[in-house]
């Protein structure tokens, strides 16, 4: 019998809100919807306090005013709701945005969680199914000596061809990512959502909780996470984060849709394949490294990115570590996801050829082929990105889909 049908856990859900109104009562019913498990929303209704007195901020603030006010009139003992937002109520200083109202209500949530009981972090413009909740602790039973959880996710078009376009070419790259680092059984295989990663109350108080920053939280918690232990990235529900132009943080997807429509998609590039198997071969001369000095592929990239000469770059490891297993444990801390990324972004360019050609060539050599991905890969090719038609584009990015689903599900874990 499955843990929520048992309901020996609870689900404490942590719920970011700025400016949401219009989207928060269908995310409220998500959540009120939720089956065969016991649960609690925090929400932290959030903006700085100085938005107050600021013209053009002053909707935002109205707009928060109101979210709380709808959420008190729920009357429902299962939410509870953190005002960070009424006059005197909002951050002061630096300390404001969606990493600081995240940390909040997880921290409300992890001082009330039990040990097995877990923490999940959701976002007011996502869609969850009524199984979602059940379908995380699921993952946890199946998993249990697991840190953490990153969930599956699916932006559904709007019918907006701009839109559409922005977000397809935004999942292009974060599936690109994806795929490349499972096949090449990175841990650091996992997509970090803010609406869509969870753990369990006594891992969130070993790794101190998540670090609040202005953006890129999510990230960084999910790698603090995998640092501590093995991410699930199998989970029998997906969640639908809404394609919308956004600048409620600085990078991320709506941000990227934003400098996207303008054409500029330098934050977010199609990685070649060949700089993986660099990352894949470097991972692989870790014991290699234990014993002595060798040349890797990302030699260059790690002297200059520790400022150090690549002579004594790992002395200090084989130094502190008593055996091979735990230097390899340190040398794939230190390589972690966040060098990764800008090993990736530093030498992309070195390597001949478009976007378009390089995802081209990972998709004819990973994906099983048919006429469909052929013409959809055609068309790319032939008008690019910015002029491919909308329903290529969606080939290939479900095709992608359904490809690291099914890596998610052979592994379980990474």
């Amino acid at each position: 019998m499955s843990i929520n049908s048992n309901k020996r856990v609870k689900v404490y859900a942590a719920l970011p809100v700025l400016n949401e109104l219009e989207n928060l009562p269908v995310v409220i019913s998500n959540v009120l919807e939720q089956e065969d498990v016991d649960f609690e929303l925090i929400v932290c209704v959030n903006q700085p306090n100085e938005w107050h007195e600021i013209e053009d901020k002053v909707s935002i603030c109205h707009n928060n005013k109101l979210a709380i006010d709808y959420l008190e009139s729920l009357e429902d003992k299962r939410i509870t709701v953190i005002d960070r937002s009424t006059k005197g109520n909002g951050w002061i200083g630096g300390n404001h945005g969606v990493g600081w109202a995240r940390k909040t209500a997880m921290d409300l949530a992890s001082s009330k969680a039990g040990d097995d009981d877990i923490i999940v972090s959701i976002d007011a413009d996502t869609f969850y199914t009524s199984d979602y909740f059940s379908a995380v602790a699921d993952a946890f039973e199946r998993f249990p000596a697991a840190s953490g959880l990153s969930v599956p996710y699916y932006h559904p078009l709007t019918g907006e061809v701009l839109a559409d376009r922005c977000i397809l070419r935004y999942e292009l790259y974060m599936r690109n990512y994806a795929l490349n680092m499972l096949l090449i059984e990175n841990p650091y295989s996992f997509s970090a959502i803010g609406s869509g990663m969870a753990c369990k109350g006594s891992m969130y108080r070993k790794v101190r909780g998540l670090t609040p920053k202005m953006s890129g939280e999510d990230f960084y918690f999910v790698q603090k996470l995998s640092k501590a232990g093995k991410i699930i990235i199998d989970c029998d529900e997906v969640i639908y984060p809404a394609s919308r132009f956004s600048n409620r943080v600085y990078f991320g997807t709506g941000p990227a849709m934003i400098k996207g429509a303008t054409g500029n998609w330098d934050s977010y590039p199609v990685y070649a394949q060949d700089l993986f198997l660099d990352i894949k071969a470097t991972f692989d001369l870790f014991p290699i490294l234990f014993k002595q000095d060798t040349n890797t592929p990302m030699d260059d990239f790690l002297s200059k990115c520790f400022k150090t000469e690549i002579s004594e770059l790992w002395k200090p490891l084989r130094t502190n570590c008593r055996d091979e297993a735990s230097f390899i444990k340190a040398a794939t801390q230190k390589v972690d996801g966040l060098r990764i990324l800008q090993f990736l972004k530093d030498s992309n360019n070195d390597i001949h050829g478009t976007e378009e050609q390089k995802l081209a060539s990972f998709l004819i050599n990973n994906i099983v082929p048919s006429t469909e991905l052929q013409d959809a890969i055609d068309q790319m090719l032939t008008h690019g990105f910015e002029g491919a038609p909308i329903a290529s584009l969606n080939i290939i990015r479900d095709l992608m889909f359904v490809n690291e689903r099914r890596m998610q599900n052979l592994y379980g874990t990474v």
